[in-house]
């Protein structure tokens, strides 16, 4: 039984999928798929208890900078300071 029948947010219908998650820790970045009850309305995305477990043990290994079990792919960028449009700012 799913832990929710509803959307907690609006009480919208939640169907199961295989979404891409982007996890960040010490300036480094874990894209993946992962399962989620995803609302139908406002999107909201619901994650079972233990892959949230996972989440964090990923995230650790990010912020000490460990990683074992994960897989280089490309590069990330972030814009400099002088970018031309002024709206548009580097992330830190």
């Amino acid at each position: 039984m799913k832990p929710f029948e509803k959307c907690p947010v609006c009480s919208g219908e939640l169907e199961t999928r295989r979404v891409e998650k982007l996890l960040r820790g010490g300036g480094n970045t874990v894209s993946m798929k992962v399962i989620a009850e995803v609302c139908l309305y406002c999107g909201e995305r619901l994650y079972a208890e233990d892959v949230v477990k996972s989440f964090e043990t990923i995230r650790s290994k990010l912020k000490k900078q460990d990683f074992s079990h994960l897989k280089t792919l490309g590069q990330s960028f972030t814009v400099e300071k002088d970018w031309p449009n002024e709206a548009i700012q580097p992330t830190t």
